[in-house]
This record gives structure tokens, C-alpha cells and sequence, in this order.
């Protein structure tokens, strides 16, 4: 059986020429919606059907994508709130140090002198590097950069993270 990964939700159609504005949730977006590549959608957590990528492009915090066939605001209307997922065969070999959103979600994160502070819930990419959100049992999540200071190891095996908190990253008088 095939597993799918989530890459991004169709959000509302942009203009009337068929595309689609997404919230994008996949770590390489110039690859995964580059043109020619196959989309699954799924509505109600069922696959609905595959969609052949036409066109890829970013229009202030959304992509916006159009598939092949597809050529009015009628064709896609249908599709609003629908989740854009790959299938996860299709994902590609990564370098040492790079990983799936889908590897590092979920993985328990330990600080060298706090110990376990909690797991990755979310990971934001704001600018140069990635932010990963720690939800930790009581208290405010943790933000961490990923970067070589801050996060030491990364085993997606064991789905541990060992970690170096800089002074100041965490609120200790709890």
C-alpha cells in the first residue's frame, strides 16, 4: 500500500484561469511542484485523484500552482480545502544533515544538561534556517534554529534529537 505525504492545502483559487493558492508544508518547494510533477489530492482524508503540476509560482505567503487539464476557476473550485500529498517512494535521497519535515516531527528532543525537553511538533521556515517548535510538557513550546551551534545529532532511527540550548533559549525558573 502506498503512503502519501502531506506537501500542502488548497486554500482558495486565485484568479480564473485555475489556479490554486496553497499553504505549502514540503521542505524542497521548488522541487516537489515543479512542472510535470504528479500531486495526489485528497478530500475527507480519501484520495480523490492525481494532479499533473502545469505551472508553479509564489505570490506573497502562498504557491500558487495550476494542473494540467485544468484551465478555468471551475475546474478547481472543487478542490478548496482539499491536502496536496506525494507519494512517499517519490521523495528523493537527501545530504548528510538534511531531512523530511515528516523525519523530524515527532522525534524527542534532549538538551545536554536538561535532558528530555519535549518533541519537534512543527517546523517554521522563516528566512535562512529552519525553526523547530518543541512542545514541551508544561509551558511555552520551545524555538530552536536548526543550526550546527544548536542541534548536535540527529537520529531519525531512534527519533532522537540531542541538543545545545544557547543562555536565554528556555525559561528555567519553572
Amino acid at each position: 500500500m502506498t503512503e502519501y505525504l502531506n506537501v500542502g492545502k488548497i486554500v482558495n483559487t486565485q484568479g480564473i484561469k485555475g489556479e490554486v493558492r496553497v499553504i505549502s508544508r514540503t521542505d524542497f518547494p521548488e522541487e516537489r511542484y515543479k512542472k510535470g510533477n504528479t500531486l495526489y489530492l485528497f478530500q475527507n482524508n480519501e484520495l480523490v485523484k492525481s494532479l499533473t503540476i502545469a505551472s508553479y509560482r509564489v505570490h506573497k505567503n502562498f504557491v500558487l500552482l495550476s494542473f494540467e487539464g485544468h484551465t478555468s476557476i471551475n475546474d478547481v473550485e472543487i478542490y478548496r480545502d482539499g491536502i496536496l500529498k506525494v507519494a512517499k517512494e517519490d521523495t528523493q535521497e537527501l545530504d548528510d544533515h538534511e531531512f523530511y519535515y515528516h523525519e523530524i516531527i515527532g522525534c524527542d528532543v534532549y538538551d545536554e544538561t536538561r535532558g528530555l525537553l519535549g518533541k519537534v511538533k512543527e517546523i517554521l521556515s522563516p528566512g535562512a534556517n529552519d525553526v523547530w517548535v518543541i512542545q514541551v510538557p508544561k509551558g511555552k513550546d520551545i524555538l530552536i534554529p536548526y543550526i550546527e551551534s544548536v542541534v548536535l545529532n540527529v537520529d531519525v532511527t531512534t527519533q532522537r534529537i540531542d541538543v545545545s540550548l544557547p543562555e536565554g533559549l528556555v525559561d528555567d525558573e519553572d
